[in-house]
């Protein structure tokens, strides 16, 4: 009878996920923007701490256009606060000249100045933190943070990106209530969207023995970094991350299956698109 009882609890936890899964591509709104016009030479990641877990996912990106030997340079910062929700970043001082990165650091590590008179970021990846678009009390702040960053950054040059976050391991029904969320601010903001959240619920359904979190049933393990990363750089520069050298040192068939499930989750979500020039 144990046994019974607990291949039944198995059985139910993955029609849970699966209907969540299901239900997160059935009631989304879709997205209006599906590419940038021009491929970016430059972003800034304006998050929390589902941006710096794993050494930064910002990071992960940069290396998977370095495993798909693009040689174009492309320059990151990531401005992270622990916990934090859109409110809590001064996303005009991140625009200050002479600031946030007027320098970085080479191969070799040396400090190398940066020429950023022109504009400083093409684009301004932001996350809010990862219950408030969908909290009863912080919705509201959500929706008018997501307007006040994206006028902000487009004053500065810049184009608006939202982050779209995903479920914690044990609240599914997130998923939808996210996509939703974020699919909707990016509409009424004339932005794209990164579908992360939408590309954790596929991976979950259709290989729930590969971990995506961390003990917290929050935070990303590797394997959901990685899986973000591979989602960021998918829907940014509009190609497939399918084969790319880069594996964050994940074993390769693991590597390759989220890849591809990046891939697929950017094409269902924002369609057939072309590369970024």
């Amino acid at each position: 009878m144990p046994a019974f009882h607990a291949a039944r609890r198995l059985a139910l936890a993955a029609a849970l996920i699966l209907g969540a899964a299901n239900m997160a591509q059935a009631q989304q709104a879709r997205p209006s923007v599906q590419t940038l016009d021009e491929r970016p030479a430059s972003a800034i990641y304006i998050g929390n701490s589902f941006f710096y877990y794993n050494n930064s996912m910002h990071g992960h990106v940069t290396n998977l256009l370095r495993g798909a030997g693009e040689s174009r340079p492309f320059r990151t910062s990531s401005v992270t606060i622990s916990g934090s929700g859109f409110e809590w970043h001064d996303v005009e001082s991140y625009f200050r000249p002479n600031a946030i990165g007027a320098y970085s650091f080479d191969a070799d590590n040396n400090v190398v100045f940066n020429n950023n008179t022109a504009r400083l970021f093409d684009i301004a990846i932001m996350m809010d933190c990862s219950q408030c678009p969908v909290h009863p009390r912080l919705g509201a702040v959500f929706t008018d943070y997501a307007k006040r960053h994206s006028d902000t950054v487009r004053r500065h040059g810049a184009k608006p990106v939202f982050f779209m976050s995903w479920a914690y391991a044990d609240k599914p029904e997130m998923t939808a209530q996210l996509a939703e969320a974020y699919t909707r601010a990016g509409n009424d903001n004339n932005a794209l969207v990164i579908p992360a959240g939408l590309a954790f619920a596929r991976s979950i359904r259709e290989r729930p023995d590969l971990n995506l979190y961390v003990a917290d049933k929050r935070h990303p393990s590797l394997a959901g970094t990685y899986l973000a990363a591979a989602t960021t750089y998918a829907a940014i520069f509009g190609a497939s991350p399918e084969g790319n050298r880069y594996t964050a040192e994940l074993d390769a068939d693991t590597a390759r299956f989220l890849q591809t499930v990046a891939w697929q989750t950017v094409r269902d979500y924002l369609g057939t698109r072309r590369a970024a020039n």
